[in-house]
């Protein structure tokens, strides 16, 4: 497959989504104290729908009803896979299991998604790209495992938890899905548009979610938390839906899931500068693979 100007842009939009996607959650691990995780999903999914209503649907009307029906339930499928589903089965895991062995599992979706591009997409199974998701997937895996074990030993052990295990997996197969079904359905529709659709119904889909948490007792969040998440969401989920969703546009799903999924590569000199954090040899390493893994699938030589 050759390098094309639609691969190349998309590559680029992935790269800096996943870059502003790794500020954003360093800063929400920054408030984890004063704001439980559903919050989070919820008010940057809100704060992007803001966005989007501000970008699309001011400036151009009812536009968005001209989005055909079919690419619409589509779009639809794919965030409710995805953001809604899959980050809330994604929490679930964590709670059972931890972030160091929940993150690396759930972020082994990009290897499902290639082979699903090439089983319902018609995408060619290039040898070296395979390679190179492999490679990439077992850099991140091997990179976000050492960031999250280190962190976890210093506040409790998880027991191995075949549940949560399960539903790490159950994540990867969301993301993966979701991610397909995204390339199919923003096919003819225009990546904005389509971000705003995904906010639409994301953000209706928490609605209902927060309010029974909130009537079971889930605290509200502290002020300056919400302030601090809601800028990060700016950046991370209201503008980074936008590129995600133009990349999978223009580079398709399989190389935006790989170079999507490299936020842990970002997040580590942002984490060393915000949170002091150090590198070790193992993250080293896995900082190496990722990058020649994602060199291998851009190229797909």
């Amino acid at each position: 497959m050759q390098l094309t100007p639609d691969i190349i842009a998309g590559s680029i939009f992935a790269l800096l989504g996943s870059t502003l996607y790794a500020f954003s959650v360093v800063i929400y691990r920054s408030q984890s104290k004063e704001i439980r995780p559903l919050w989070i999903a919820s008010i940057k999914m809100w704060v992007a729908l803001g966005l989007m209503t501000f970008l699309f649907v001011l400036p151009l009307g009812i536009a968005p009803f001209a989005v055909p029906i079919e690419s619409t339930l589509l779009l639809i499928t794919s965030v409710v896979l995805g953001a809604v589903v899959g980050d809330t089965v994604y929490l679930i895991s964590q709670e059972r299991i931890g972030v160091s062995y929940a993150f690396p599992i759930s972020m082994s979706f990009p290897i499902l998604t290639y082979f699903l591009t090439i089983a319902f997409l018609g995408e060619p199974l290039i040898l070296s790209r395979l390679v190179g998701v492999v490679l990439a997937v077992s850099g991140i895996v091997l990179l976000s495992r050492e960031q999250k074990q280190q962190e976890e030993e210093k506040e409790q052990s998880h027991k191995f938890d075949w549940i949560g295990v399960s539903l790490a997996i159950v994540t990867a197969v969301l993301y993966a899905v979701g991610t397909t079904v995204l390339q199919v359905g923003v096919t003819d529709v225009e990546p904005v548009a389509a971000t705003f659709i995904r906010a639409v119904f994301g953000s209706i889909a928490f609605a209902p979610m927060v309010a029974i948490l909130v009537h079971q007792g889930m605290p509200s969040p502290t002020r300056r938390a919400t302030k601090v998440v809601a800028i990060a969401g700016f950046f991370g989920m209201a503008l980074g839906s936008i590129l995600y969703v133009s990349a999978v546009k223009y580079a398709g799903a399989a190389i935006t899931s790989v170079l999507a999924s490299t936020a842990p590569l970002w997040a580590v000199p942002i984490s060393i500068f915000y949170l002091k954090e150090s590198i070790s040899r193992v993250a080293a390493i896995g900082i190496l693979a990722t990058i020649a893994g994602v060199i291998l699938v851009v190229l797909g030589i």
